[in-house]
Formats: C-alpha cells, sequence, structure tokens
C-alpha cells in the first residue's frame, strides 16, 4: 500500500491565471492605462499641451486653440507586439523559461471636433485598456508548479518515477473601449477649460486547458497522472467497504481488536485495516474505533478520487464584462506664441467584472470533500478598476520650426479597488516624456522622444500571472502634409523595461515543505503607429 501523498489541499494547478493574464495595460501607460491612444503618439511620447486633434484625449482644453473653425477628424491604427519572459528557479520544474506573445495588429483610435467661435465640441474612441491577445503554449510557472511535484512526491511513495508531461495551453483577450465626449471653451485668448467624460464598456475573454498530465516511468512506461491517483484511492477501497459494513451492522464503537474478539473480523482482516491507517499516518490504530477507521478511509479515498479529478482534463472558457464612467476636466493656457502649458484630470473609472462561465477548472474542494471548487464561478464579482491620473504638459518653441515638448502623468493606483491587488503598491505609477519635432518645410515634420515609466509596486505584487516593471521608452517618425487639409503620421516606438524578480516561499502541500522559490519577469513591446489627421476647417 503506497504511502499517501497530501494534494489534496495541493496548491491550485491554476491560481488567477486567466483574469490577470491580460490584466489592463498591455502597452504604453500606467499599470492598467492606455496612453498611446493615436498615431502621432509613437513619434512624439509628450503630446500632452501639444495643439492637434488627438488633444480629444491627451488635452481636450486644446482643442480651443485649434487654428481655425469648423470640423477636424483623425483616424488612426497602431500595430503592436508584446513579448513577456518569465523565468523560475523551482528544482522541480521541466523548463525554466516560459514565454508570452501578446499582439494587437488592430488597435484603432478615432477622433472628432467641431470648432465654433470660443466652443469646441469633441468625441473619441479607442481602447483605453486592454487591447491585445495573449497566448502562452508552454503555460507559466504557477501553472506547473503542483503538477511538477508529483515527481519527488511520487519517487518517496515508491513509484520509479522519471518525470512529467502536461499539455497545457491558454489564449485571452483584452478590450476596455472608451467613448469620449468633450465640450471645451475659451475664455480668454490665452485660457481654455474642457468638461468631458468617458464611457467604459470592458470585457475579457479566455479559453484553456490542460491536458494529458501524466507521468513517466524509469522503464520507460508512462501512465496518466489521474489514473495513479485513482488507483491509490482503489487500495483503500475495499477496506472502506468493510468499515461501511460494520458500522452498518452495529460495530462501529469497537477497536478492530475488539471487533475481532467479537467474530466480526478475522486476524488478516484487522492487520490489513491496521497496516492501511499506518500508511495514513496513524500513530496508534489499534486505539481507533471502527467508525473512526471508517473515517480516517474515507478521507483517503475522496482525497486521491478528488486529486485525480484535478489531474484529468480541464478546460476553461468564459468571459468577464463590466461597464464604467470617467469625469474628465483639462485647462489649457497659452502664454504666448512660444508657450503652452496643459492640465488634465480623469476620474477614477469604477469597472466591476462579472464572470459568464461556459467551461471551467476544478481547482480543490470544500472541506466536504464532496462540492468542487472552481477556478472562475459564474456570477462572481471582482473589481479591476482604470485609476483616476493627473497630467500636465508643456510645449515650447525656442524657433518657428522647433518644438520641445514634455509631459507627466501620475496614475492614482492607490485609490483603486483592485480586488486587493492594489495593497501590494508602493505608490502610485508615474511617466514622464520629453521630445522634439522639427518641421523640415511646409510638408515634413520629423520628430524623436524619450519616455519613463516607474510602476511603484512592491515585490510581493510582482508574479508571472502579473507583473509591472520600470521602463523606457524611444520613439520616433514623422508627418506629411499631403496638402493644407490632410496630414498623414507614420511613427514607431520600443520599450525596454527593467528585469524584476519576487523571491517567495512555496508552500508545497504534496512536500509537505516550504521552498525558497526566485521568479525573474521581463518583457519588451513595440509599436508601429499610421494614421490621417483631415482639417476641413475654415481658412
Amino acid at each position: 500500500m503506497y504511502k499517501p501523498i497530501n494534494l489534496y489541499k495541493m496548491k491550485r494547478v491554476f491560481t488567477s491565471i486567466l483574469s490577470l493574464l491580460l490584466m489592463g495595460q498591455l502597452f504604453a501607460g500606467g499599470i492598467v492605462t492606455n496612453s498611446n491612444q493615436s498615431a502621432m503618439y509613437p513619434r512624439l511620447l509628450a503630446r500632452d499641451a501639444v495643439i492637434s486633434i488627438d488633444n480629444v484625449y491627451f488635452n481636450p482644453a486644446g482643442l480651443s486653440f485649434l487654428p481655425n473653425d469648423g470640423f477636424y477628424l483623425s483616424i488612426n491604427n497602431q500595430t503592436l507586439g508584446q513579448t513577456k519572459t518569465i523565468t523560475s528557479d523551482y528544482e522541480w520544474l521541466n523548463n525554466n523559461s516560459y514565454e508570452g506573445k501578446i499582439s494587437a495588429p488592430i488597435f484603432p483610435g478615432l477622433y472628432v471636433a467641431y470648432k465654433m467661435n470660443d466652443f469646441t465640441f469633441s468625441a473619441g474612441f479607442n481602447p483605453i485598456g486592454g487591447g491585445g491577445g495573449g497566448v502562452y503554449n508552454k503555460g507559466l510557472p504557477s501553472f506547473e508548479y503542483g503538477i511538477s511535484d508529483l515527481k519527488p512526491a511520487l519517487t518517496a511513495a515508491g513509484l520509479p518515477v522519471e518525470s512529467y508531461s502536461m499539455d497545457v495551453n491558454f489564449e485571452g483577450t483584452a478590450a476596455y473601449f472608451g467613448y469620449q465626449a468633450n465640450v471645451s471653451y475659451k475664455v480668454t485668448d490665452q485660457l481654455s477649460v474642457a468638461l468631458g467624460g468617458r464611457f467604459v464598456s470592458a470585457k475579457e475573454s479566455y479559453k484553456g486547458y490542460l491536458k494529458n498530465t501524466n507521468i513517466n516511468m524509469l522503464d520507460g512506461s508512462t501512465s496518466p497522472a489521474s489514473a495513479i491517483f485513482t488507483s491509490f484511492a482503489d487500495t483503500f477501497r475495499p477496506g472502506l467497504a468493510g468499515l461501511n459494513d460494520m458500522v452498518t451492522g452495529g460495530a462501529g464503537a469497537y477497536t478492530l481488536a475488539q471487533a475481532e474478539g467479537a467474530g466480526v473480523i478475522d486476524a488478516a482482516t484487522r492487520a490489513g485495516l491496521e497496516g492501511g491507517l499506518d500508511a495514513l499516518g496513524v500513530t496508534d490504530p489499534s486505539a481507533l474505533t471502527v467508525e473512526q477507521a471508517q473515517q480516517y478511509f474515507q478521507g483517503a479515498v475522496t482525497q486521491y478520487d478528488n486529486t485525480a479529478t484535478m489531474l484529468g482534463d480541464q478546460e476553461a472558457d468564459y468571459e468577464k464584462t463590466a461597464t464604467g464612467f470617467t469625469p474628465i476636466i483639462s485647462i489649457d493656457y497659452k502664454l504666448n506664441d512660444q508657450f503652452n502649458f496643459s492640465f488634465k484630470y480623469e476620474h477614477n473609472t469604477t469597472l466591476e467584472f462579472t464572470n459568464k462561465t461556459a467551461k471551467d477548472l476544478i481547482i480543490g474542494y470544500e472541506d466536504d470533500g464532496i462540492t468542487p471548487i472552481t477556478q472562475f464561478p459564474d456570477g462572481e464579482k471582482s473589481n479591476l478598476d482604470i485609476p483616476g491620473q493627473i497630467v500636465v504638459g508643456a510645449t515650447y518653441h525656442p524657433i518657428e520650426k522647433l518644438m520641445l515638448s514634455t509631459g507627466y502623468h501620475m496614475f492614482l493606483d492607490k485609490n483603486a479597488n483592485w480586488t486587493g491587488k492594489e495593497d501590494d503598491l508602493d505608490g502610485n505609477s508615474w511617466e514622464f516624456a520629453i521630445g522634439a519635432e522639427y518641421d523640415i518645410n511646409d510638408m515634413f515634420i520629423v520628430s524623436g522622444s524619450w519616455l519613463r515609466t516607474n510602476s511603484g509596486v512592491k515585490e510581493s505584487y510582482q508574479s508571472d500571472l502579473s507583473y509591472s516593471l520600470p521602463s523606457s521608452t524611444f520613439g520616433g517618425g514623422f508627418a506629411v502634409n499631403i496638402n493644407p487639409k490632410i496630414q498623414l503620421n507614420v511613427g514607431g516606438s520600443y520599450t525596454m523595461y527593467t528585469e524584476g524578480e519576487r523571491n517567495f516561499n512555496y508552500e508545497s502541500s504534496a512536500l509537505g515543505a516550504s521552498i525558497p522559490v526566485k521568479e525573474t519577469y521581463d518583457k519588451d513591446v513595440w509599436i508601429v503607429a499610421v494614421g490621417l489627421n483631415f482639417n476641413f476647417g475654415a481658412e
């Protein structure tokens, strides 16, 4: 009879993998917010005080200083890619490096504005959060910690284990679409104010599976992990059946020795039952009553059957949705033809998501051993707010053809509700950007810029499921004035992140130990963008 392995209380095979797989922001911006909201952004990352049609998002008050009355339109698309790399030094993993690919071939932005004397009315549409799809073909370390423990645990139980294998795949998409409207008013020739709001419709969809979890033996044979645990349960089933009969027959209060003395069982049956109790870790099996022995055997059968279920083929298919509203105010102060200053405040956007689950993963059982605990319960609610932000910007024209720009964004993460994840923040995340734009002639404009991001998270925030790293982004590109009313913008940027790490103790129920683990996190992001601006204003 195999020594039992405590996998019934095993850590989740899938922790909150999918719900955090694409948590909020995928590209430029804060932890949740996307700031890359026009084709002009990658080529000039400091846009907060630049007077342009994309002020609909970056600086609504600045729309009052568009050159002419009339109608303005901007159509943009960005193609983005992100690679995430996670490593773990946990000794029992088959592989210590995992890679995820996230892509967004279509990342649109649409802006319209109508300027009429001192008033400007504007609207915009963009992916304010999410906006991509991610694939993890090999899973993540947290997918495998519990599975990898099978090798040493089963070896200790007497099985000649060589390795484990599994098929795992998860795909997710996240899109938080923002629908924004503003009213801007030019108070004086130097001062403009704007009031606006954004309706956010958020949806995250995930599919994935864990299949073919197998144990590979030293002799070359392979067994499904679930079948091994079913066989463990089978070793206790006959004893459980006998104990059930004894309890039903009124011998539940007897010790096994008393049951033998009364002729209820023979010596061989008693020895087998006591051997099973010894394997279950009972110090003195002879001191137990039949009813107490029954509970031990029932617990073992339940434990192994439930573990077999969790190690069997499982699939997840669910989505979660939420809506929210963001009040926005902004101010633009145009000191003179050389200097312009801007301020914007976006309020926190409350997003309470509700799960709609078609298929779910069993990740454990309640204390009764019968009621399954699933990963994504249908109807369950969780929060992932888009934090408020404070934005200031400035531009300076030292000469007519050259513009220098800068901007600072403070994301008010600590005021957001992320279902407890906000407790792992050290402070608010922020961005600082500088850039330059030069008019070569009336037709061609070139620009370049740099942006620094600080995430403001504690080490306890980091995990293979969700991590945030400081970064530097370099962007550049050009604009072509095709004619006085149409401008083409082309830009690109590349973001390099500072590698992060987390040192923690993995609590292995299977091994009954707390094991130090180090995970490291890295990623990179690239953007290529193109857009057209139309100026139908009066000359």
